[in-house]
């Protein structure tokens, strides 16, 4: 036993440098200090975190799933590039085909833990600072994705929890290159998942779905409009 916890240790360690990395990355992206198709070059990282290649390359292919960064064979990594309104058009029916029926499943499936777990993210949501740094209003990111990935576990389905978490991975980079950096629109999310939380809270199920959908294609109007307000810019 005791020759099996040293390598355990070191995969902690790992993981928690991996972890460091992955968020001081993407606080650059977030606020703009590294832009799109800027090469993001793993060997400067680990000098500039004093570490060696492998939590680098753990943090980067983490982002690469969220659409963040992309890595191209024998270049390395890049940022990703900007977003175009189709594209955000795009991602957005594929939510509104999944994520109404998420909520109509979760439902029929609610508890008293999953509905404190729900009301613990929409507090957190409303209650979060939104100052104009990532380092503000990385709360509020993360209550946002917290409550939509909750609905999808209450499934109980790990199918569509791994689907879920496919389209859901991509969010970060639409707010990102879509004209959408920082928190624009906190009242009206904070309404719209209050809405939602109700409508799961009721059991009902079709009042579920069509709260989510409202939700989500309120969000893609206020998205798409801020593309043409606010158009993405590669400087």
């Amino acid at each position: 036993m005791d020759a099996n916890k040293a390598p355990r240790v070191s995969i902690a360690s790992r993981q928690v440098l991996a972890d460091h990395i992955y968020d001081a990355v993407l606080d650059l992206l977030i606020d703009g200090e590294l832009g799109a198709g800027d090469v993001i070059g793993i060997d400067a990282l680990a000098r500039e975190f004093q570490v060696s290649s492998t939590p680098v390359r753990e943090a980067l292919a983490r982002l690469e799933s969220t659409g963040l960064v992309r890595r191209t064979a024998l270049k390395g990594y890049r940022v990703a590039p900007m977003t175009t309104p189709d594209e955000l058009d795009h991602l957005m029916q594929a939510r509104l085909l999944l994520e109404p029926s998420l909520a109509e499943l979760a439902a029929t499936r609610l508890d008293d833990q999953i509905t404190a777990r729900l009301e613990g993210a929409v507090h957190d949501l409303a209650t979060a600072p939104l100052g104009p740094s990532f380092h503000d209003f990385r709360a509020y990111w993360q209550a946002d994705e917290r409550f939509h990935r909750i609905v999808a576990e209450a499934t109980g389905n790990e199918f569509l929890v791994a689907a879920y978490t496919a389209i859901g991975g991509q969010i970060q980079r639409f707010r990102l290159f879509g004209g959408m950096r920082g928190v624009t629109d906190a009242d009206h999310c904070v309404a719209e998942h209050t809405r939602v939380l109700e409508g799961l809270r009721s059991r009902d199920p079709a009042r579920a779905r069509a709260a989510m959908a409202a939700h989500l294609t309120d969000a893609r109007d206020r998205a798409l409009a801020s593309y043409t307000t606010h158009p993405p810019s590669s400087t």
